[in-house]
């Protein structure tokens, strides 16, 4: 872009230093932003689970439920990770 100053010479005005809002970094900033919110709830669901299997003493449902909601946790974090390769690999082929 040029611009005119007051001593009617042109000048190029400088945008290097501006961030880059385009589409796909704008896209690819808010997913990284829901991918670690999502690794994070797996990760507290994990915890919650390790707890829950520690304080069940014994009683075989609740133990199945905190088997199963550990497992449940560990593959949402698994399918988290694998989602954010696919669309890491993908922005950069992309973009």
């Amino acid at each position: 872009m040029i611009s005119i100053n007051t001593r009617m010479s042109a000048t190029i005005l400088d945008y290097s230093s501006l961030p880059n809002h385009s589409p796909g970094n704008v896209i690819a900033s808010i997913l990284n932003i829901v991918f670690a919110i999502t690794a994070s709830i797996s990760v507290l669901m994990i915890v919650i689970g390790g707890m829950r299997y520690i304080t069940a003493h014994g009683d075989a449902s609740a133990t199945e439920r905190a088997r199963s909601t550990i497992i449940y946790a560990v593959v949402g974090l698994v399918i988290t990770m694998a989602a954010f390769s696919i669309v890491t690999f993908v922005i950069g082929k992309v973009g």
